[in-house]
C-alpha cells in the first residue's frame, strides 16, 4: 500500500525520525490557514507546496513550487489542487491531485553549507536481508546516479535478527562526509529511520532529499512509503491511509471481490488459478505473439459466479481482443469449471463480443473439453500449452 508523503512523514515522525514540518490542505483556504500555522509554529516566511499523488518526479510537472508570501501560496495551491500531474512515473494523462502539502522551508541561511543526501531502506530479495542504500547525490534521479557514477551508490545489508549497530550507522555517517554535530544527528536519524522501516512493516522507505542544514540538523523533506500489504492485520490504523482515488479502479474493484488482479498494457486478458500458472500463462501469451492485458489469478474456487465477476472485470479494458481461461483442475475439478464458464457467458453473453480460448487440464479435463466444444457458444477449446498457444495466435490474426 502506498502512503501520500504527509502520511510517510507521519510514520517516520512517530519513531522519531526528524522531518520538514508541514500541514497537508485540500483547498486554497486550507491551504493559507496551513500556512500561517506554519508561520506560528515555525518561523518560517516561504512555504514549499508539494502535490500529493503517489508518483515520483512531481517537481519536473510543476507539481512542487516555493511561495514567497501567503498570496502566493494561495495562487499556486489554487493551480496545483485539481491539476492532472504528469511526471515520468505517471500515464500520459497523469494523476488528478486532490490535497498539497504546505511544508516549512528548511533551506535557511547560515554559516555552513547544506547538503542533500539520498537514502532508501528495503528488502535485498538477492540476500534475503534489509538493505539501506544512501548517496551524497541527493536531489537528483538516483537511478542516472547509479548508471552513470555507481560508486557513489553506497548499500548496507542488515540481518533483520540481529538489526542494525552503531558501527554500521557510523560507517553511513563517515561515507556521507559528515563530522561534528551533523555526524552525530545523522546516526540518530538512520536509527530511527531503520526502526521506523522495522517496526511499520514497510517495504520501502525512500527519503530523497535528506538534508544537512545550515545548523547541521538531519532532515528527511520528502518521504516515500510502501507499507507490506500482508502485514496490515497487525496496523489497522494504517488501513485509513489508504487512498483508493490514487489506485486503479478496476484494480479497487478486483480487490473487493477477492481476486489478485493487476492491470497491464496488453490485448489478452487473463484468467488463471495460481499465480504460478498466471505467470507462465502469460510468457504463453508473449510467445504466441500478444501482450497480457491482466495478470488474475481466480483462486482455487473457480464457480461461475466467480468466473462471471472474472469476466466482468477483465473486459472493463477495451484494449482486450481475446480472453485466454487457463484453469487447472487439482482442487476443482475440470468439468465444473467448464460448466461454471459458460453458465458465467449465458449470463452476460450480450457484453461478450471477443473469443475465449478454454485450457482445462487436470481432473476430468477430457469431459471438460467437451462441455466446452458442444456448448456452441465463441469458445476455442485445448488441453495442452502448445495448443493454448495456438488459438490465442489464431484468433489475434483475425482481428
Amino acid at each position: 500500500m502506498n502512503l501520500h508523503e504527509y502520511q510517510g512523514k507521519q510514520i517516520l515522525n512517530s519513531f522519531g525520525v526528524n522531518i520538514q514540518r508541514g500541514i497537508v490542505a485540500s483547498t486554497a483556504d486550507e491551504a493559507v490557514a496551513a500556512a500561517k500555522k506554519l508561520t506560528e509554529d515555525t518561523g518560517t516566511s516561504w512555504y514549499v507546496i508539494k502535490a500529493q499523488v503517489h508518483a515520483g518526479g512531481r517537481g519536473k510537472g510543476g507539481g512542487v513550487k516555493v511561495a514567497k508570501s501567503i498570496d502566493e501560496v494561495r495562487e499556486i495551491s489554487s493551480e496545483i489542487i485539481g491539476m492532472n500531474l504528469v511526471t515520468p512515473q505517471t500515464s500520459v494523462e497523469g494523476k488528478k491531485v486532490h490535497q498539497v502539502l504546505i511544508a516549512e522551508d528548511v533551506y535557511y541561511p547560515g554559516a555552513s553549507e547544506i547538503q542533500e543526501f539520498y537514502m532508501s531502506v528495503l528488502l535485498n530479495r538477492q540476500t534475503s536481508k534489509n538493505m539501506i542504500m544512501y548517496s551524497t547525490e541527493g536531489g537528483v534521479d538516483i537511478e542516472s546516479v547509479a548508471e552513470n557514477t555507481p560508486d557513489l551508490i553506497h548499500t548496507i545489508d542488515i540481518d533483520p535478527d540481529s538489526g542494525l549497530s552503531d558501527k554500521e550507522i557510523s560507517v553511513i555517517a563517515d561515507n556521507l562526509g559528515l563530522s561534528g554535530n551533523a555526524h552525530s544527528e545523522m546516526m540518530e536519524f538512520v536509527k530511527s529511520l531503520y526502526n521506523a522501516y522495522s517496526k511499520s512493516d514497510s517495504s520501502l522507505f525512500e527519503i530523497n532529499p535528506v538534508i544537512k542544514t545550515s545548523d547541521d540538523k538531519i532532515l528527511a523533506v520528502d518521504a516515500k512509503v510502501t507499507i507490506d500489504d500482508n502485514s496490515l492485520f497487525r496496523h489497522q490504523d494504517y488501513l485509513e491511509l489508504r487512498d483508493i482515488r490514487e489506485e486503479n479502479p478496476i484494480e479497487v474493484e478486483a480487490k473487493k471481490a477477492g481476486l489478485n488482479y493487476v492491470d497491464l498494457d496488453g490485448n489478452v486478458g487473463c484468467m488463471v488459478n495460481g499465480a504460478g500458472l498466471a505467470m507462465a500463462t502469460m510468457d504463453l501469451i508473449k510467445q504466441a505473439g500478444g501482450d497480457p492485458a491482466n495478470f488474475l489469478d481466480v483462486g482455487g474456487t473457480a464457480d461461475s459466479e466467480r468466473v462471471e465477476t472474472a469476466f466482468r472485470i477483465i473486459l472493463k479494458d477495451p484494449n482486450v481482443k481475446a480472453i485466454l481461461v487457463n484453469i487447472f483442475g487439482g482442487i476443482v475439478r475440470c468439468d465444473r469449471v467448464a460448466n461454471g464458464v459458460i453458465a458465467a457467458y449465458k449470463n452476460m453473453k450480450d457484453d461478450i463480443d471477443i473469443p475465449i480460448i478454454v485450457r482445462l487440464q487436470g481432473t476430468n479435463s477430457e469431459i471438460a473439453k467437451e462441455i466446452i466444444d458442444s456448448s456452441g457458444l465463441n469458445f476455442y477449446s485445448a488441453t495442452e500449452f502448445k495448443e493454448a498457444s495456438d488459438k490465442v495466435q489464431e484468433v489475434l490474426s483475425s482481428n
